[in-house]
C-alpha cells in the first residue's frame, strides 16, 4: 500500500509540475542566470581552466560562446579557442549537475567550485559533502551515474526528473546520515 501511495503521489506532482514547466526547466542542463546571460552553465566559471590550470576560474562576461543552447564563459581567448576546437572535451558530464545526484538519477545541484577530472572528463558535484560520498565508491558511482544519465536524465525534464526520483527511490538509495556514515568508515579505512 505504502509503494502505491508513493507512485500516486509522484504522478500527481509530476502532472502539477508538467503544467508549471514550461520554460522554467533546465532540461538536461544545470544552468543559471546571470545579466543577459540567461543560460548561462558552469555558473560562469571557465570549463577550460578546469583543465589547463586544475582551478575553477571565473570566465569573462566578454568572453563567450553558446554550445547546444547554453552559454560558457572564458577568462581568455585562448581558453575560447581551445573549447570551441574541441567542446566535447570540456563540457562537464551531465550536464554539469551534481555527479553524486546523477548515481541516484536526480539532477540537481551542481557548483562549479566542487569537482573532478576522472579520464579527461569534469564532473561537478553539489559540494564537498557530495564530492566525499561519490569518491567513497568512485567507480560504483560513475557506473551507476552513466546509467541512469544514459536512460532516465538526459533529454527529460529535470524538475520532474528530480520529484520523481525523490519519491519513487532508485533500489541503492542512501539518505545524507548513511551516506555520512558510509565516508567516516572510508576515511577511517584510508588512514589504516
Amino acid at each position: 500500500m505504502n509503494k502505491l501511495l508513493h507512485a500516486f503521489v509522484a504522478i500527481l506532482v509530476m502532472l502539477l509540475l508538467a503544467s508549471c514547466a514550461s520554460n522554467s526547466s533546465s532540461g538536461p542542463y544545470n544552468i543559471s542566470s546571470e545579466g543577459v546571460d540567461t543560460r548561462l552553465m558552469l555558473n560562469g566559471f571557465d570549463p577550460v581552466a578546469y583543465h589547463a590550470s586544475g582551478k575553477h576560474t571565473r570566465g569573462a562576461a566578454a568572453i563567450k560562446t553558446e554550445h547546444d543552447g547554453v552559454t560558457y564563459r572564458f577568462e581568455n581567448e585562448t581558453n575560447k579557442a581551445a573549447f570551441l576546437k574541441e567542446p566535447n572535451r570540456f563540457v562537464p558530464q551531465y550536464g554539469g549537475f551534481c555527479a553524486n545526484g546523477i548515481a541516484y538519477s536526480i539532477p540537481w545541484g551542481g557548483d562549479g567550485d566542487a569537482w573532478k577530472i576522472v579520464n579527461g572528463k569534469l564532473y561537478i558535484f553539489g559540494g564537498q559533502s557530495s564530492k566525499n560520498y561519490f569518491l567513497v565508491d568512485e567507480a560504483a558511482n560513475l557506473k551507476l551515474a552513466d546509467q541512469y544519465w544514459q536512460t532516465e536524465v538526459k533529454g527529460s525534464t529535470a524538475v520532474l526528473q528530480r520529484y520523481k526520483r525523490l519519491v519513487l527511490r532508485v533500489p541503492h538509495y542512501k539518505s545524507g546520515t548513511e551516506l555520512e556514515a558510509q565516508w567516516q568508515k572510508w576515511q577511517q579505512q584510508q588512514k589504516r
